[in-house]
């Protein structure tokens, strides 16, 4: 009776819930029940996907062997966490840095012009921006290539090049990203109390000094709770950032190759999914772990910083 009259009580807020706790309930946690595919070899027949997964025959952990006994198994993992690892801390560094400058800037309107121009390529598609880098790379007619010849320079092939690439691949990365991030943080430093700047004035602080002992100490958490959030993905990479910008050449595999290339590549040449689903699962639950980790670790040094 206490739950109904709790229900009663509540029922508007309900109410309000219920159609994102459906549409979490229908798009995250029944297809849940998809991960047995990592441990079936897969084989569509007629009858359906469920019908198809019943009689699929059951191979245990064979998918999984498939993707850690690999050649490319080391070469694969170490470029994305690597890759991952660089666009949390280096991200996080130009975020921050940029939501501090546009806190500085006193004229409105040309703070929502920088705005909107740091926003403007998180909404472009990786299509899009990998022809603009063909523009600027093209080995016959690339602007870079026009510059280098102009001064006397021989042509790049840049696309068979691979020690240009994960300088390359982690500016895009960061670029199409850090406008996005530093609004979070730019929110976070317009609701910092304005007694803690007014007090470091009145003791004499600097500009810098403000900076270094209130702003940044303020956000601090909300890092703290952005970078555990990042963590839980660094076995996940953007497919549209190294597929769709190298052009998925295979002189640069050695430095372009992420889990989520190579499973692609694997399902469109093999069609076997259930690897495709074993190397998801893998993701999904290492990045669990991880999440989890990092945020003990976090609570031992300071509980605020912690995401739970």
């Amino acid at each position: 009776m206490r739950v109904l009259r709790d229900f009663w009580k509540n029922k508007a807020f309900l109410l309000m819930v219920l159609p994102g706790a459906l549409w979490l309930i229908l798009f995250f946690y029944v297809p849940v029940t998809g991960n047995i595919v990592a441990f079936k070899n897969f084989k569509y027949s007629d009858g359906g996907f469920f019908k198809s997964l019943m009689d699929s025959p059951w191979v245990g952990f064979d998918n999984f062997k498939f993707l850690f006994t690999s050649n490319n198994a080391y070469l694969i993992t170490r470029n994305t966490v690597l890759y991952n690892f660089a666009f949390i801390v280096l991200g996080t560094i130009f975020a921050v840095f940029i939501a501090i400058v546009l806190s500085e800037i006193r004229s409105r309107k040309m703070k929502k012009i920088y705005q909107t121009s740091m926003l403007f390529p998180y909404f472009l598609s990786w299509v899009i921006i990998s022809y603009f880098v063909y523009a600027f790379l093209s080995p016959d007619k690339g602007l870079l290539n026009s510059i280098i010849g102009a001064f006397g320079g021989e042509n790049v092939n840049w696309y068979n090049e691979p020690k240009y690439w994960p300088f390359i691949l982690i500016f895009l990365g960061i670029w199409k990203g850090v406008g996005y991030n530093s609004i979070i943080y730019f929110a976070s430093i317009l609701g910092i109390n304005s007694t803690y700047y007014e007090a470091a004035m009145v003791d004499g602080a600097s500009k810098w000094q403000q900076i270094k002992n209130v702003t940044i100490p303020q956000l601090v958490p909300l890092i703290s709770i952005l970078s555990i959030l990042a963590v839980g993905n660094i076995f996940r990479a953007d497919f549209g950032l190294f597929y769709q910008i190298p052009r998925n050449s295979g002189a640069l595999y050695e430095v372009t190759s992420v889990l989520d290339t190579y499973i692609y590549n694997g399902l469109t040449s093999t069609g076997d999914i259930g690897m495709t689903a074993a190397a998801g699962l893998y993701q999904s639950v290492v990045g669990c772990i991880l999440v989890v980790g990092v945020n003990l670790f976090m609570r031992k040094f300071d509980e605020e910083s912690a995401l739970f």
